[in-house]
C-alpha cells in the first residue's frame, strides 16, 4: 500500500491550533484594497476557524 500523500494546496493554506481545530486566513485580502474601508481591512487580517461542516474534507487532504 503506498503513503497517502498532503495536498500542498492545503498544507500551505491550513494550519492545526493546539485544542485540534483548524486555522485559516480571510480572502479578498490581496489586492484592490483602496475601496475596501480601513476596518474591513484589519478584520480580513485576523485568521478565522474553518467551519465544522468543512473540517471533515480538510483533515482527509492534510492526512490528519
Amino acid at each position: 500500500m503506498p503513503k497517502m500523500k498532503t495536498k500542498s494546496s492545503a498544507k500551505k493554506r491550513f494550519k492545526f491550533t493546539g485544542s485540534g481545530k483548524i486555522k485559516r486566513k480571510h480572502a479578498f485580502k490581496s489586492h484592490i484594497l483602496t475601496k475596501k474601508s480601513t476596518k474591513r481591512k484589519r478584520n480580513l487580517t485576523q485568521a478565522g476557524l474553518v467551519h465544522k461542516s468543512d473540517v471533515r474534507n480538510i483533515k482527509k487532504q492534510l492526512c490528519a
